[in-house]
């Protein structure tokens, strides 16, 4: 069995629920509060000295980190990761995105405002926050506003992983109204059999 430490709540840790599901890999689920120091812990430090969720251990014991390389793994040889080639240089490209220019303002803004209600003691990072976040919001609606999917002509982990705090960049404060391209691709995205958007619960 394969055991997945993550946050509920995290976009990087539903990247792996839903390529778990969507691969068929059958998974343990353990929930790991990172907003509550669960990953600084002793036990867990050991599992992955850096201190973050997910992880993914497997049945013998490997321990895979980087909620991207997971979902590459998980993905080899399906249809959700090209062969190797410029196809999947492509793919690689947008994961690359999304952990550089995209998760560090869309995700952190989330976090922010709509877990660790801070909203407040930080406005004063906040401006720039939503600003580089809206210009990964730009760079997405170039490419979505004449193409179905990120990186080809189907879904592929890119999507995957743009999806994740994408499509729940609202709790951000985050409006996708004025990219209508991104707006057609998450509705396009939640519509495929066996996604589950991530929501915060309340």
């Amino acid at each position: 069995m394969i055991d997945v430490y993550g946050y509920w709540p995290s976009g990087n840790c539903w990247k792996v629920r839903q390529a778990l599901d969507l691969t068929g890999n059958s998974y343990r689920w353990v929930e790991t509060d990172s907003n509550a120091g669960a990953t600084q812990t002793a036990g867990f430090l050991a599992l992955n000295p850096n201190g973050k969720v997910p992880i993914v251990v497997m049945a013998d014991g490997t321990v895979i980190t980087e909620s991207n390389a997971i979902l590459c793994h998980f993905a080899e040889g399906t249809g959700l990761m090209p062969p190797p080639g410029l196809a999947r240089t492509r793919v690689f490209e947008w994961l690359f995105f999304e952990q550089y220019s995209h998760e560090p303002y869309i995700a952190v803004a989330r976090n922010v405002i709509a877990y660790q209600k801070a909203k407040a003691a930080n406005m004063d990072r906040l401006p720039a926050i939503w600003e580089k976040g809206h210009r990964a919001l730009a760079v997405m609606e170039r490419r979505l506003g004449q193409a179905d999917w990120l990186a080809g002509e189907t879904m592929t982990v890119a999507d995957i992983a743009l999806y994740a705090y994408t499509h729940v960049a609202d709790e951000g404060e985050f409006d996708l109204s004025g990219y209508p391209g991104v707006m057609r691709w998450i509705e396009r995205f939640g519509a495929t059999p066996g996604v589950v958007g991530l929501r915060k619960k309340v």
